[in-house]
């Protein structure tokens, strides 16, 4: 055996172990998201690492919005009717809340549940300061979220995002275009 080849092959092993150590859901791009620990609306803890083991699907959201929220919602409602579809059953919802400071966890459930929702894996998530949920928005999904001036309003971002088992952000959805749901649950069976 030649010299090359005692030195390539054991490269060869050492690439091929740190490859199969690495992430095993590749999606647009991985963004880690942060550790969270919030009340969904039955008063719940929801934490990250509950989330963990299985892929999640989340929103950035509140129920004085007039504009694209209510959409988003429905849509939200109507990816969790095909997920079941699918027999996707163990894939979670998360629509994160951001006006903590007036969604309550009975207007969350009440504003959901009129869009479609069913509770079973949704979690509309509450309970924390607008300083946390825009951290929150900003460095795990690279998503904007302002708090509009003098007013009761927020621009925050519309997509919907895939989270993988391992708890990282892969892929960003628009979460106003009902078609976008189908996108979702195709991607999700391609990479089970």
């Amino acid at each position: 055996m030649s010299n090359k080849v005692k030195i390539a092959f054991p490269l060869l092993v050492l690439v091929l172990i740190l490859t199969a150590c690495g992430e095993k859901y590749e999606g647009d791009f991985s963004y880690k998201v942060q550790d969270f620990s919030f009340s969904n609306q039955d008063g719940e803890t929801v934490t990250k690492n509950d989330l963990e083991g299985n892929f999640w699907v989340t929103n950035f959201m509140f129920t004085s919005c007039e504009t694209v929220c209510p959409a988003m919602t429905a849509n939200m409602a109507r990816l969790q009717e095909k997920l079941k579809e699918a027999g996707l059953d163990d894939v979670q919802l998360v629509s994160f809340s951001v006006d903590p400071e007036n969604d309550t966890k009975a207007k969350l459930k009440k504003f959901a549940k009129e869009r479609g929702a069913s509770f079973e894996n949704w979690h509309l998530l509450t309970g924390y300061d607008f300083q946390t949920i825009k951290e929150l928005s900003i460095k795990s999904f690279k998503s904007a979220l302002e708090k509009v001036p003098d007013s009761d309003q927020f621009m925050h971002g519309t997509s919907f995002f895939l989270v993988s088992p391992e708890g990282n952000a892969i892929k960003r959805y628009r979460g106003t275009q009902a078609a976008e749901m189908d996108k979702i649950v195709e991607d999700i069976k391609e990479m089970q």
